[in-house]
């Protein structure tokens, strides 16, 4: 992944033949959002007054293979007040791309990882999750992983971010560096509300029973 954070030296203003690669350092510099550490929260709706709508992009590099494929998956689970999914229909997925009102859509499974930038996109209509729906929740898992012997310690890089749709500025990001040896999915971050507000915050909750225990936590039939 590149690396954004520049010193103020760095990124101070030159002229003369470095001043175009400067601008572009600066332009990129100033782009992202908050960042957030672990436990972290940001209000969106202070962040980027008249927000309506927000694509969430997860990411991740491969430090390691075991000689199979790796394929790791994003997804989202829409809960009520009580922290529990309202329904089954509301685990989005690679085998589930829609909530039942659509207003949560994932964008497709990425099989590889590979490049730079969002490795999966989950798009957000803010302005039409239904109302009894609290808070969403952002996992990533890794496939197949005990069949392939694979875990969280083999990623690196990995990172969730909250982008306005009107635009495509960053508003706030959480990379996440928790040593999860032996944990095969993790849940990355949470939309929620605060009264008229959504609000993100940064989780990095890892789980060695991989996203059935995810989904069981959550009250997911699986």
């Amino acid at each position: 992944m590149p690396d954004f954070t520049y010193s103020v030296g760095e990124t101070g203003k030159t002229f003369g033949a470095g001043s175009a690669i400067t601008d572009e350092r600066n332009e990129r510099r100033f782009n992202m959002g908050v960042s957030l550490s672990k436990g972290g929260n940001v209000s969106l709706t202070k962040e980027a007054p008249g927000l309506t709508a927000v694509s969430v992009g997860l990411g991740w590099d491969i430090r390691t293979t075991t000689g199979t494929d790796f394929d790791l998956d994003a997804s989202a689970i829409a809960l009520g007040a009580n922290k529990k999914v309202l329904s089954d229909a509301h685990f989005i997925f690679f085998n589930n791309l829609r909530s039942p009102d659509g207003s949560i859509e994932h964008t497709g499974d990425n099989l590889t990882g590979e490049g730079e930038g969002d490795d999966e996109v989950i798009k957000v209509d803010l302005n039409g999750v239904p109302p009894e729906v609290d808070s969403i929740v952002f996992p990533v898992s890794i496939y197949d992983a005990d069949a392939r012997s694979q875990s969280f310690g083999q990623v690196r890089n990995a990172f969730i971010r909250v982008v306005n749709q009107a635009g495509g500025a960053e508003i706030a990001r959480y990379d996440l560096s928790e040593d999860a040896s032996t944990e095969t999915a993790m849940v990355f971050g949470e939309l929620y509300r605060n009264g008229a507000e959504w609000k993100f915050r940064a989780v990095g909750q890892g789980y060695a029973s991989g996203l059935a225990g995810i989904a069981r936590d959550f009250g997911v039939n699986v």
